[in-house]
């Protein structure tokens, strides 16, 4: 991998990683385009898999920090808030492991992903109708469950993790600033362990050089933390809707293009 694909890799990470478009589809599409599937670089992934982890602590140092002080200290929320977060990790833990083989063979099923974008569209326009109604500040254990869900079925390429948990998130009636911290804290977990799950596969795997690794993952966690800011500012602004416009053409122009090819 060269310094200008590693650097474009990042950044394509960094900003599909929290924009409602899916990361693991656009590089799977990426990948099947330069006919290079096969040659995953999975240090390469962990290390910008970290970066945008390392986004979405810095994004919300003040209320992981809270949240941490709180457990420690025995208080009551923050010990509820962690617990639902953990127990809305499940479903995707659950998944990702039971269904791992059947799952990676999907990121080289074009069909699937375009269709998966697709129905990511719909559920980040289906907020331009929910977003209005939303008036809870937190998710009850019901909630949580139904946003754990909504992750699980983001683990296939197309479906983007923060589009669809936001979208049930508000749908379930959490005001869009409480949503977006549900999706981005629950991404610690699942972004944290998928990178732990890549790792007994770490030393079968190519390698590039760390130069291409230091230079993904500088440009990933840059991408990421401008990508986070862009998207809660336009959940705040009831402009989130709008990714629907990207998500359906590209969607369509990735089956079009393996329907043709």
């Amino acid at each position: 991998m060269n310094p200008l694909e590693a650097a474009l890799l990042g950044i394509v990470q960094g900003l599909t990683e929290f924009f409602p478009v899916s990361s693991s589809g656009h590089l799977a599409m990426i990948q099947i385009l330069l006919g290079d599937e096969e040659q995953k670089d999975l240090l390469f992934e962990i290390a910008v898999h970290v970066a945008t982890l390392a986004a979405i602590v810095f994004f919300y140092r003040r209320r992981i920090a809270e949240l941490v002080t709180g457990c420690l200290r025995g208080a009551p929320a923050a010990l509820d808030y962690a617990a639902k977060l953990t127990a809305a990790s499940v479903p995707a833990g659950f998944v990702g492991i039971v269904g791992q083989d059947w799952i990676a063979a999907q990121f080289a099923n074009p069909m699937l992903i375009g269709a998966a974008l697709l129905t990511t569209g719909c559920a980040v326009y289906s907020t331009r109708f929910t977003a209005s109604r939303a008036t809870a500040t937190g998710p009850g254990w019901r909630e949580a469950l139904l946003i754990g869900c909504a992750q699980a079925v983001a683990i296939l390429p197309g479906i983007s993790r923060s589009g669809s948990t936001v979208a049930v998130a508000i749908a379930v009636g959490l005001v869009p600033a409480a949503a977006a911290e549900f999706s981005f804290l629950l991404g610690v977990i699942a972004v944290g362990g998928a990178a732990i799950l890549m790792l007994p596969e770490l030393a079968y795997s190519n390698r590039g050089s760390i130069e291409s690794v230091a230079l993904g993952s500088a440009t990933a966690l840059v991408a990421g933390l401008a990508a986070i800011t862009l998207f809660v500012r336009m959940l705040d602004r009831q402009l989130f809707h709008a990714w629907a416009w990207y998500c359906w053409p590209v969607g369509a122009a990735f089956i079009a293009w393996h329907l043709l090819a």
